[in-house]
């Protein structure tokens, strides 16, 4: 019995001996540089047991991983990123493998493992956060004397790291929706009294809550998040409009309100942090109801255009409880362009001629919103309104008095032979 638990004893060591020493293989290290952060992935065959600090004259960061090696070299940064001047590498006696990142000024790091998902293996990740000498990519709002532009924050969703959906054809969601958002980006900056405020211009991530925050600096009226929809059957299509849930609505303005003491932020131009509970409360309900109201106004605008160029997935606006819609005083849309694992879909996606078409009805949809709601203080609340979106439950007469035109003179313009109009119809508006 004893000689039988000494063999079994061997066999266990024996085995299990190859398994302990098994090194982490690094396979792969990806940087992807946004305006105020550096990530650093490296794809491993295992988790990595790692240690990260700083030193500095001159500055550096040294990561430590335990037990690993590297599959190929670390490519060479020299004179390609505004941060890390170089990369290096050694391997320990103990087995660990030490990565130094020369950097050209100090950085704060922060380091944290992923595990394996559907476009990759184990992950460790290292951000290097502060500004990083890259030009933001949001547009500066020029402010002129008189009247200011209408700004349009435009947020392509994911990046970087996290490509969001992928197509059967192998397209990413990341690259899709950033085309688009420069497209548009392009022709409201073409638009009079309208400027575009890209959130990113780049394949690389940002935050949820500092994409609303980019949205806020820069004073947005309007805040629009692109992304492409995917479903296990690929036969599900069509392009869909969200706005925020009451729910999402509810538990955002908890935070805020828990918050408030230590935030600087403004609420439709009003701070929160000197008043008590129940004003604080009444406040910030009064602006989220009216950016909600807003947003769904918008939402319908977008849905209506949306509807001319292809089919949409519910002939209605959606509600959910998105992130990136949250800010409680800037109407904020999310749209879903199409369905990315429906493959005619996809493939239209990468056309370079539906993406200028799919811009062009958001811009349409856009302007159809702020032709009829100009925010005060703006050029387009100055300018004469040169058309209107009929929306559901609007009447000719209604409409002329809206505008303070005659009917008479509606129809006349409009070639309009009764007073019958349909949803969606365009009417020019005559000059006052």
């Amino acid at each position: 019995m004893l000689k039988m638990k000494r063999i079994i004893a061997l066999l266990l060591l024996f085995f299990s001996a190859p398994l302990i020493a098994q090194p982490v293989t690094i396979n792969n290290l990806r940087i992807w540089s946004a305006p105020e952060q550096i990530r650093l992935v490296l794809d491993t065959s295992a988790p990595a047991r790692h240690t990260l600090f700083s030193l500095t004259n001159p500055p550096r960061l040294v990561l430590d991983i335990e037990q690993a090696v590297l599959r190929e070299e670390l490519p060479d940064l020299k004179g390609k990123n505004p941060v890390i001047k170089g990369l290096r590498s050694a391997r320990r006696k103990d087995g660990t493998l030490r990565v130094v990142l020369d950097l050209t000024r100090e950085m704060k790091p922060k380091s944290f493992a992923l595990k394996p998902n559907s476009q990759y293996g184990h992950r460790l990740v290292v951000d290097l956060e502060g500004a990083t000498g890259a030009e933001s990519p949001v547009t500066k709002t020029a402010k002129s004397v008189g009247e200011r532009d209408v700004v349009v924050a435009i947020d392509a969703g994911h990046g970087g790291e996290d490509p969001g959906a992928k197509g059967r054809g192998g397209t990413y969601e990341k690259d899709v929706v950033l085309s688009i958002a420069k497209e548009l980006a392009s022709r409201i900056n073409r638009e009079k009294g309208m400027k575009a405020a890209l959130i990113r211009d780049g394949d690389y991530y940002i935050g949820l809550r500092n994409r609303m925050k980019l949205a806020r600096e820069q004073q947005a009226d309007l805040f629009i998040s692109l992304h492409a929809d995917a479903f296990r059957d690929s036969r599900v299509s069509g392009a869909s409009v969200y706005t925020l849930s009451q729910r999402g609505a509810s538990s955002e303005a908890a935070r805020w309100l828990a918050e408030r003491e230590n935030s600087a932020d403004l609420v439709g131009g009003v701070t929160l942090e000197d008043k008590d509970d129940l004003l604080a409360s009444v406040l910030l309900d009064l602006s989220q109801t009216g950016t909600q109201e807003a947003s769904d106004q918008v939402a319908r605008h977008l849905l209506q255009r949306l509807e001319k160029i292809g089919r949409t997935h519910k002939g209605h606006v959606q509600q959910a409880g998105f992130m990136v819609l949250k800010s409680p005083d800037i109407p904020s849309v999310l749209v879903e362009l199409a369905y990315i694992s429906n493959p005619d879909e996809e493939r239209k996606l990468k056309n370079s001629q539906h993406q200028q078409k799919m811009a062009e009805a958001i811009l349409n949809g856009v302007k159809g919103y702020f032709s009829q709601n100009p925010p005060p203080g703006t050029l387009l609340a100055k300018l004469e309104p040169r058309d209107h979106v009929i929306s559901r439950g609007e009447t000719l007469g209604l409409i002329a008095q809206q505008y303070q035109v005659s009917l008479s003179s509606l129809r006349s313009l409009n070639k309009l032979s009764s007073d019958r109009i349909r949803v969606g119809q365009v009417l020019q508006i005559p000059e006052t």
